[in-house]
């Protein structure tokens, strides 16, 4: 078997994601002051998310997890990988069709269902029309990752992860010159720019896997044995792996029916979701064909080795992140957003959020560690019924609690259900055996990770009272924070070495090892 240099290869990823995630947030930036907290806003979020969502379901989430591992195993074996991808890619793009046929007529249904809070007054309609205009997207950014899927199998993940990042700047080049042009331009600016940069992105990808060797046809969509196997592993797999973003979905309904409370999710929903891509998403793509390959060349050893070295990675990036998120959310939101249409009272309610979404970052990272295990034994159905839990547990804490604490209740609930999912994935991951579980050395370094990141959050603490006055001068702020994260990140490595949580040795060995 190909050996795969796993940490490069999640550094390779997570980079190009991370250049993603900044663009991402001048984007998110440039959207709250130019746009601001209101009903034009709420409505572009909610439009935004209905391809969002089923691009969870179709392209990251149910498809992949279904067809990498089939893809990856028959590359492994040389059993006609092109044929399977080209008939995969045919039958997707028959259904997506029919869905984005579909989501033009019935778009007020879909808003009703998506943000029922709206109906009734201007935010319904503005985003019925937002949503025809952008649901698009998901017909290209699902062949696209497709396609990013093939090139993912055959250890090329450059091209695939740098195709995010047209999105994020073709949104900011067409917001940029619509702000100059009139600010009244700039929603439309940024619901015709999505459904182009899914195609440009399709483009990138395409091009790549053709450089890489591989030219998929379109065909005659065709329901053989193999694609009958395909949809019977992708249909549970459509709700494991956008769980997340169903209880995202469930927290905006929620939401809708607090005015601004829709805006404020979203925004502290970018916030965590940097580490979650950067770390979390890099290593579910880099891990699941690598435990693929693994699993049909029987090196069982090979693969809980790569199993714990990605959780220990994930541990060690994320749980920092977490702290920091829950001890300093104020700063970070004021800095990032408050300027513009954004006031001081969307910041503290976004910083709320923020704090909520923080204690269950580490679940959601973890997550994307846990479910390849299942993915690359093509089981999709375990993660299926642990999914239906953690729903049901998300949206009784929800709806149960937004009756005494208003919107908060959603980010909550989003927590919590993310833990116990990431429970049941465990315990689920325990019964199939010794490979499946983290190693002796994972267990012992989480307890450090986790000691090293609660003193770097009292040495925050300590900084917020040094640095504190300094949030307060417009001028000053950008470096308040650049120090308070610098600080923070060095005290945490520092403090991770001293406790043995880590080694920056091995760090360095892994990276020249294949």
């Amino acid at each position: 078997m190909k050996p795969v240099r796993l940490l490069s290869s999640i550094l390779t990823v997570g980079g190009w994601t991370l250049l993603s995630r900044i663009l991402g947030f001048v984007r998110d930036v440039m959207i709250t002051n130019l746009v601001g907290p209101g009903p034009v806003m709420d409505a572009f979020v909610a439009a935004f998310r209905l391809p969002n969502m089923f691009r969870r379901f179709f392209a990251e989430g149910a498809f992949n997890a279904a067809f990498v591992p089939m893809f990856s195993k028959r590359l492994e074996a040389g059993n006609d990988p092109e044929g399977f991808a080209s008939q995969a890619m045919s039958g997707l793009a028959f259904v997506l069709l029919i869905l984005c046929a579909l989501a033009m007529v019935f778009m007020p249904a879909f808003v009703w269902v998506t943000a029922e809070g709206f109906y009734g007054d201007e935010r319904f309609d503005m985003a019925v029309d937002f949503g025809r205009v952008v649901f698009p997207y998901i017909f290209f950014i699902s062949l696209a990752a497709l396609f990013s899927g093939v090139l993912n199998s055959a250890g090329r993940f450059a091209a695939a992860a740098a195709a995010p990042v047209l999105l994020n700047v073709m949104l900011c080049v067409t917001m940029g010159a619509a702000a100059l042009t009139g600010g009244a331009r700039v929603v439309e600016a940024l619901v015709w720019t999505i459904p182009l940069a899914g195609l440009a992105q399709l483009v990138l990808v395409w091009i790549a896997a053709r450089r890489a060797g591989f030219s998929l046809r379109v065909r005659r969509p065709r329901l053989s044995p193999e694609m009958r196997r395909l949809v019977r592993i992708a249909i549970p797999a459509a709700l494991a792996g956008g769980v997340v973003q169903v209880n995202l979905l469930v927290g905006q309904i929620v939401a809708s029916n607090y005015e601004g409370a829709v805006s404020w999710l979203y925004a502290a929903d970018r916030l965590y979701q940097l580490p979650l891509g950067v770390v979390g998403i890099a290593i579910g793509i880099v891990l699941l064909p690598d435990l693929s390959r693994r699993l049909k060349a029987g090196d069982d050893a090979g693969g809980r080795a790569a199993l714990s070295r990605a959780g220990e990675m994930c541990l060690v990036l994320t749980v920092p992140c977490a702290v920091a998120l829950v001890v300093v959310p104020l700063p970070l939101v004021s800095v990032l957003f408050e300027r513009g249409a954004f006031t001081s009272d969307d910041t503290a309610a976004t910083a709320l959020a923020v704090a909520a979404y923080g204690l269950g970052l580490p679940a959601f990272v973890l997550q994307k560690v846990v479910q390849p295990v299942f993915f690359a034994r093509e089981d999709t159905r375990s993660p299926f019924r642990y999914a239906l839990v953690a729903m049901v547990v998300n949206a009784v804490i929800a709806v149960g609690l937004a009756l005494y604490i208003g919107w908060i209740a959603a980010a909550i609930a989003t927590t919590v259900a993310g833990w116990v999912m990431l429970g049941l994935l465990v315990w689920g991951g325990h019964r199939m055996g010794e490979t499946t579980r983290f190693d002796s050395r994972f267990r012992r370094r989480a307890w450090r990770i986790v000691l090293a990141s609660l003193l770097m959050g009292a040495v925050l603490a300590g900084l917020m009272l040094l640095l504190g006055p300094l949030f307060a001068y417009p001028g000053w702020r950008w470096l308040a924070l650049l120090l308070l994260v610098g600080l923070g990140a060095a005290a945490y490595f520092a403090l991770g070495a001293m406790v043995r949580a880590f080694s920056f040795a091995e760090f360095r060995d892994s990276l020249r090892r294949g």
